[in-house]
C-alpha cells in the first residue's frame, strides 16, 4: 500500500509519543495538514510542541476523544483522510487506582473515533485509513524466554492492558464488520524526550536531579524491551504510508534489560554528565512493595515489520539513555512545568512515601 494523506487527525498529540510523532512529521510533510486533538490532561503539554506550533500545516484542537458529539463536529470541520490514534490513559499504576478513566478514554474514546470515521467517510473508504497505536501489554506476561508474536493470544493482566486490548478488538471489528480500513501497531516500552515523569526513566532522572528517593518495585527483576521514541515514530510513519491495510505491526527495540540494571545505567550516566562522584546517585534507590499483577517480562518480535517496511531501530540502549539524560538535564524548565503532585500523592498512598 502506498498512502499519502492530505489531512491527518492525530489524537493525543500533546502526550509523549504523540508529540514526538508530530515533531517528526509536521516539518517532514509540509503538504499534509495535521490536526492535533488533545484534552490536555496531566500528561499532555503543548510546551512539547513549541517548535511547530506556528507551522502552516499544524492546528491544535482541545477536546475529549470520548465526547462523540465533539469528535463528530471535528470531522465535519476537517476533511480527514487519516487518523493516527495515540490518545490513551497509559500508566498501569493509575489504572489500578481508577480503571473507569481508562475504559472511558481508551475504549469509549476509540469507539467514538471509529464511529466518526464510519459516518464521515460514508462507506467511501478509498484513500482513507485509521491507524491505531497500541501496546505489547495486551499480550500479558512472558517468562524468562520467548517473545510476543502475531500468533500470541491476548491475555491482559492490568486494567490498562485490558482497556487497550478492548480498543484493539474494536478497531479490528470495525474492519471486519464495516470494511473500515485500518492498521494496528503494538509497541514495547518507549523512552526519550518529553515523557511525563511518572514513567520509570524520567522518574529516575527527575528524582535523581532533585536528590529524591528512587522507588523500584520488588527487587527490580522485571524485564522490559526498550525502544527510543524516535525509532518508534519512524516505524509509525512507515506503517501509515506503506503498511498493508488490515495488518498488525509489532514494533520493538530488541533492547531487553531488567529494571534495576536500567536504573543503575541511568544513574551512572547522570553522575557522569553532572560531574558527581561515581555512585553518588545510586544511594537514592529504595525498594518498595511490588505492584499488584506486575508483569515479569515483555519482548516483541519485530522481524516482520523490519522485513516488510525496511525499518530497524537505530538507537541502542546505551547511547539512547545517554541522549535522554542529556535532554532532561538541558530541559529542566520543561520538567519543572510538568511535575504532578497528584501522582506523588497517589504513590505515597499506594506504596509509601518517596
Amino acid at each position: 500500500m502506498s498512502f499519502s494523506p492530505s489531512c491527518v487527525l492525530v489524537t493525543g498529540g500533546a502526550g509523549f509519543i504523540g508529540s514526538n510523532y508530530l515533531l517528526k512529521v509536521v516539518p517532514q510533510y509540509p503538504e499534509t495538514d495535521f490536526v492535533n486533538l488533545d484534552l490536555l490532561t496531566y500528561a499532555g503539554n503543548l510546551a512539547s510542541l513549541g517548535s511547530i506550533e506556528s507551522a502552516d500545516n499544524y492546528q491544535f484542537e482541545k477536546g475529549d476523544v470520548a465526547d462523540s458529539e465533539f469528535v463528530s463536529e471535528l470531522f465535519r470541520r476537517y476533511d480527514f483522510d487519516a487518523v493516527v490514534h495515540f490518545a490513551a490513559e497509559s500508566h498501569v499504576d493509575r489504572s489500578i487506582l481508577d480503571p473507569s478513566a481508562f475504559v472511558r478514554t481508551n475504549v469509549t474514546g476509540t469507539l467514538a473515533l471509529l464511529q466518526a470515521c464510519l459516518h464521515a467517510w460514508n462507506d467511501s473508504f478509498e484513500n482513507r485509513l485509521f491507524h491505531h497505536i497500541s501496546t505489547d501489554e495486551v499480550f500479558g506476561s512472558l517468562g524468562k524466554t520467548g517473545v510476543f508474536t502475531h500468533d500470541t493470544p491476548y491475555s491482559p493482566r492490568s486494567p490498562y492492558a485490558a482497556s487497550k486490548a478492548a480498543a484493539d478488538h474494536l478497531v479490528r471489528s470495525f474492519g471486519e464488520t464495516y470494511g473500515l480500513p485500518f492498521v494496528l501497531t503494538n509497541t514495547t516500552n518507549n523512552y526519550g524526550p518529553f515523557q511525563f515523569p511518572e514513567k520509570l526513566i524520567p522518574l529516575v532522572i527527575s528524582n535523581a536531579m532533585r536528590g529524591l528517593e528512587i522507588p523500584i518495585y520488588g527487587k527490580g527483576e522485571n524485564v522490559r524491551d526498550w525502544i527510543h521514541v524516535e525509532d518508534h515514530c519512524a516505524a509509525l510513519d512507515l506503517v501509515l504510508r506503506r503498511g498493508t491495510e488490515g495488518s498488525t505491526y509489532l514494533i520493538g527495540g530488541s533492547q531487553e534489560v531488567n529494571n534495576l540494571d536500567l536504573v543503575h545505567a541511568l544513574l551512572e550516566e547522570l553522575d557522569l554528565q553532572t560531574s558527581r562522584p561515581a555512585g553518588t546517585s545510586k544511594s537514592l534507590i529504595r525498594f518498595v512493595a511490588d505492584r499488584p499483577g506486575h508483569d515479569f517480562r515483555y519482548a516483541l518480535d519485530s522481524s516482520g515489520t523490519e522485513s516488510e517496511l525496511g525499518w530497524a531501530p537505530v538507537h541502542d540502549i546505551q547511547s539512547g539513555l545517554a541522549m535522554t539524560v542529556k535532554w532532561y538535564l538541558e530541559n529542566k524548565a520543561w520538567l519543572a512545568g510538568v511535575r504532578d503532585e497528584s501522582y506523588k500523592e497517589y504513590y505515597s498512598k499506594q506504596y509509601g512515601s518517596r
